[in-house]
Order: C-alpha cells, then sequence, then structure tokens
C-alpha cells in the first residue's frame, strides 16, 4: 500500500520501491531492506522551512511546491492544511493519480483525477525522489514538500508538514487560526498518540495482519480507541472544546474514509462510523467547516483501495457478523 506509516505486525510482501535509486515495481521487502529504510527515513527528507538564516530552506512565498494524492489519508492532511491556512497562492500544488497499481507506481497525469508534474515535469513521482536523491533506498510516499529553488524534497512526512504549514507561512496566507496552540499542546499531543497510533495506523494494522491473533489484537486495540472518542465526544464539539485543533485533523481523513474502505476492504467491521452518534455528529461538523468537503474525494479513495493488491489474508475470520470478501 502506498500509506507513508507501516504496521509493525503487517507481513511484508512485494512491493515498490527506489533500491540504491533504482526503481523497482516489485521486489521482495526483506529484514535488511527494512531495516535500510527506516535508517533512510530517520536523516533524509526531515528538513524544515525555517527563518533561522543557516536553513537551506528560508521562508518564502511561492518557493515551494507540495506533491499529494487526494486518495492517501496522509496527503489529505497537507491538502487540508494548504486549503485552511489559505496558502494556495503561497504553495502550489500537483496531484497524482489515485491508480496505484501500475508498475510505476504514484503517477502523474493530465486527468479529472490528477495533474501534470507542475514543477519539474516528470511522470512519475519516485522522479522526484531520485533527482533529490540519487542513491535513495526507500518506499516513495506522499505528502512531499518540494524546494523549487534546490530542486530538493524538504520533507516526506505528514506530521512535520503539517505543523510548517501551520506556522511558517503566517505572512502570507489570510488565515490566521493556529491548530497546535501552545497552551494546548499536551493534550493535543496525548490524543495524537491515541488517534495515529490506534486508529490511523490501527485499520491497517487489523487490515494487513496476517494471523488471527494479530487481528484480533489490532481490532480489539482499535475500537476501544474509537469507543473511547466516542466518549469524548458526548459533550464536546471538538476533541478539546470548542477550538478545533491539530488533532481533529489527524482524525478526520480516518474517519472519513472509514465506512467506504476500512470497514468493507480492511475488515474493520464491527461497527461503522455511522453507527457512533458523536463521532458521526463529529464528522459532519468538520466536514461542514469552510474548504473542508473540497478535500474529500470519495470516488479517488474508493478507486484506490479497490483496485490495490492489498495484502490481505483471506483465511482471516472477520470480527464483524459479515463475510467480507
Amino acid at each position: 500500500m502506498s500509506e507513508n506509516h507501516e504496521p509493525t505486525s503487517v507481513q511484508q510482501r512485494p512491493t515498490k520501491m527506489l533500491i540504491d535509486g533504482v526503481w523497482h515495481s516489485s521486489v521482495e521487502d526483506t529484514p535488511e531492506l527494512r531495516r535500510r529504510r527506516i535508517k533512510e527515513r530517520e536523516k533524509w527528507f526531515r528538513d524544515v522551512v525555517s527563518s533561522d538564516s543557516s536553513s537551506d530552506f528560508p521562508i518564502e512565498p511561492r518557493r515551494y511546491h507540495l506533491y499529494v494524492s487526494f486518495a492517501s489519508s496522509w496527503a489529505h492532511r497537507a491538502i487540508l492544511y494548504r486549503r485552511l491556512k489559505c496558502l494556495e497562492d503561497v504553495i502550489s500544488m500537483s496531484v497524482l493519480h489515485p491508480k496505484w497499481d501500475g508498475p510505476h507506481g504514484w503517477t502523474f497525469g493530465d486527468s479529472e483525477m490528477s495533474t501534470r508534474d507542475h514543477v519539474a515535469g516528470h511522470d512519475y513521482l519516485y522522479e522526484i525522489y531520485q533527482e533529490s536523491k540519487p542513491d535513495f533506498t526507500g518506499k516513495v510516499t506522499v505528502p512531499v514538500l518540494f524546494d523549487r529553488k534546490t530542486r530538493r524534497i524538504v520533507n516526506n512526512e505528514p506530521f512535520e508538514i503539517m505543523r510548517m504549514l501551520d506556522g511558517a507561512f503566517n505572512a502570507w496566507g489570510k488565515c490566521s487560526q493556529n491548530f497546535y496552540p501552545e497552551a494546548l499542546r499536551p493534550e493535543i499531543d496525548s490524543l495524537n498518540r491515541l488517534i495515529l497510533e490506534d486508529v490511523a495506523e490501527g485499520v491497517y494494522r487489523a487490515g494487513f495482519a496476517q494471523t488471527q491473533l494479530r487481528y484480533d489484537n489490532a481490532i480489539k486495540r482499535l475500537f476501544a480507541a474509537l469507543d473511547e472518542l466516542e466518549r469524548i465526544l458526548q459533550h464536546k464539539s471538538f476533541l478539546l472544546g470548542e477550538r478545533v485543533t491539530e488533532s481533529d485533523w489527524h482524525l478526520f481523513p480516518v474517519l472519513v474514509r472509514f465506512d467506504a474502505v476500512y470497514y468493507p476492504l480492511l475488515r474493520c467491521n464491527v461497527r461503522r462510523i455511522t453507527d457512533y452518534p458523536g463521532l458521526s455528529a463529529y464528522l459532519r461538523r468538520l466536514h461542514r467547516l469552510p474548504g473542508v468537503s473540497g478535500t474529500v474525494r470519495p470516488d479517488q479513495i474508493k478507486l484506490h483501495f479497490e483496485q490495490s493488491d492489498l495484502p490481505i489474508n483471506q483465511s482471516i475470520v472477520p470480527a464483524g457478523s459479515i463475510a467480507v470478501q
């Protein structure tokens, strides 16, 4: 799959990736390769756009570019922040096609669901990675924050890109809202751990589990977290009260995909979000906020999941009352 974060319980299968800068459309993801990828993620594409004079990536309008897909929940966060912070005229954007199962992975193109690469003119996202680091070893993921001037990837971690979009470009953006206010950071960090570890990664941990025990444990953890979030939202408009924060934007991309793809295709079929009164009302509130609905593309989400060769063990018995094909 294309998601950035891989649950540790998932048994790796042949996948698409760069190895020493060479693209492989199907390669066995061995433990050695996985270790190399982890090391690469720790030291490459983790820079920050900063006002620090020593930074290679100073804060400038119209210098940076986003590569995204509307199908990816991780890229959805960057798309949301660009829209919510009114940065469309400050940071440009190219959109990858949701179909990811071809030999080249993420692909550009003139279509209703994608755009050309407006900056480098490439056909495939892996070429952006090759240009930035010719000997890179790792998966090619979205979102990507790219520097037009140095023609290098600044960062491909969705959480770090969110933080940069939230604060670095306030001098040019038209929206002053801050989703990670200092006074609420301990509460936000705590909620983020629950949402990201148990829900955002939990749906894949359950869907891609290769043993019944791992699936059962993942499902239990996932729905315990959703039950806790439902309890939190019984008397609140948003997770921390009346103010929307970063935690809400970590949860929203998961909830908006849950009933359509995670419930039926990843066997997360104990309950739907529509079965949770608090969560479903909360999802509608977020969706109604200005600009948010335009970031949700159900057709692209469904196409991305339905056409992918999902690493699902068909012998596992789903937790819900219906059989999932």
